[in-house]
């Protein structure tokens, strides 16, 4: 490990101990980071979690992040860690929440979701994706953001800060 990583280590594990201290958000919406890297996305999506009032955020394969690009949010959001993915989607399943996974291609558009109140988002890995055998969960449903351009790739931070507003606006206008 080298000199940065040991510093974002240590500085990823005095905030641990602060977000214990969080409380849910206001919203049923759990954001899955599935083994995303530990540097400036996750704690990006804990800023973007902690704006949309998202209840928590459920860290799967990821040790540890940056906490800095937080700007504070990892003291409000709640984490929950988890080494695989099957130990997470369990806990979810217990709590009776809809499942959506983002992926390229041909997938339900994100504007044509109807997203329930208990709804759960798994942000993949930036290079690689989901982590898991998604036939293996079936009932997890996959969608994509509709794109124009030509790269068609968003940031894992922007794709997930796009797709918590989407859920907060249904929501709030069934309200």
């Amino acid at each position: 490990m080298n000199k940065k990583q040991k510093m974002m280590e240590r500085e990823f594990f005095k905030e641990k101990a602060l977000n214990k201290l969080a409380t849910p958000g206001k919203h049923e919406l759990v954001i899955v980071l599935d083994h995303l890297k530990p540097d400036f996305n996750v704690g990006k999506i804990f800023r973007s979690a902690d704006a949309f009032g998202a209840k928590e955020i459920h860290l799967v394969g990821i040790p540890y992040f940056h906490p800095g690009t937080a700007m504070g949010s990892f003291r409000h959001v709640p984490a929950k860690f988890f080494e695989e993915f099957d130990e997470c989607y369990k806990v979810l399943k217990e709590l009776e929440y809809q499942i959506y996974t983002f992926e390229l291609g041909e997938h339900l558009n994100l504007s044509k979701v109807q997203f329930p109140k208990r709804s759960a988002i798994i942000m993949g890995h930036e290079e690689y994706g989901i982590s898991f055998d998604k036939s293996n969960y079936p009932d997890i449903q996959t969608i994509m953001i509709q794109q124009f351009g030509k790269v068609q790739s968003l940031n894992v931070s922007v794709a997930a800060s796009v797709a918590m507003y989407e859920y907060v606006r249904q929501v709030s206008a069934g309200q």
